[in-house]
């Protein structure tokens, strides 16, 4: 073989293998622009998935309803199932049921409910009505008709000039306002009577006879 028969076979046999790169580097399947190769560390993390929540202390979600809802029964005003905030007393559930009704018997009331306590959701709350037998308790009498109204010794009424602000809003028609109004002026002088307190403008004429058998002063 001649020296320019040589010189043809090794280009021939060059140009074979160039041509097999070629074919190999078109054929070769390519990973698409920024997606993660195989090595790549995060390649088992799925793109576009939202990112998890980490867990609570207390690994269960926190829920506030803000209400709660209580059975007023008894004596009051307006029983039935009132809808409260949360935190609230026994003193704004009596209020929310239209405060005392005039059968309550305040005497036994104040011994038995605890204005002040705190409500929970589900509780009932009864106020006791005249007659009502407390258990191993005899029942109370209702005030003689013939107690001087002026002496403040008829039993059982909320008496305005010595009652707690908590006791005067249980009142049927006494809000917080007239309550205010109640505290500020015997701070200033006692009532002599009921009169004295519209007379004075603590409270309309509607509101007196609201109250009048449940409530008392002087």
């Amino acid at each position: 073989m001649s020296r320019s028969d040589r010189i043809l076979v090794a280009a021939g046999g060059t140009a074979v293998v160039l041509a097999a790169v070629a074919v190999f580097i078109l054929l070769a399947p390519t990973a698409p622009p920024g997606s993660a190769s195989a090595t790549d560390p995060g390649i088992g993390l799925l793109v576009g998935t939202p990112s998890a929540v980490p867990p609570t202390s207390t690994g269960q979600p926190v829920t506030a309803s803000g209400t709660i809802f209580v059975d007023i029964e008894g004596a009051v005003a307006e029983p039935g199932i009132r809808e409260l905030p949360a935190g609230s007393r026994v003193a704004d559930a009596i209020a929310a049921a239209g405060g005392y009704g005039t059968d309550a018997d305040l005497a036994a009331a104040a011994t038995a409910i605890n204005l002040a306590q705190p409500l929970t959701d589900g509780e009932r709350v009864t106020v006791p009505a005249v007659g009502d037998a407390a258990p191993g308790q005899p029942s109370s009498a209702p005030a003689s008709a013939g107690a001087d109204a002026g002496s403040g010794a008829t039993a059982g009424l909320v008496d305005l000039n010595t009652a707690t602000p908590e006791e005067l809003e249980a009142l049927p028609g006494i809000g917080p306002v007239t309550v205010q109004k109640i505290v500020a002026a015997r701070q200033e002088r006692a009532f002599t009577s009921l009169e004295d307190a519209v007379e004075r403008g603590v409270m309309h004429r509607g509101q007196l006879e609201d109250i009048q058998g449940v409530a008392t002063a002087g």
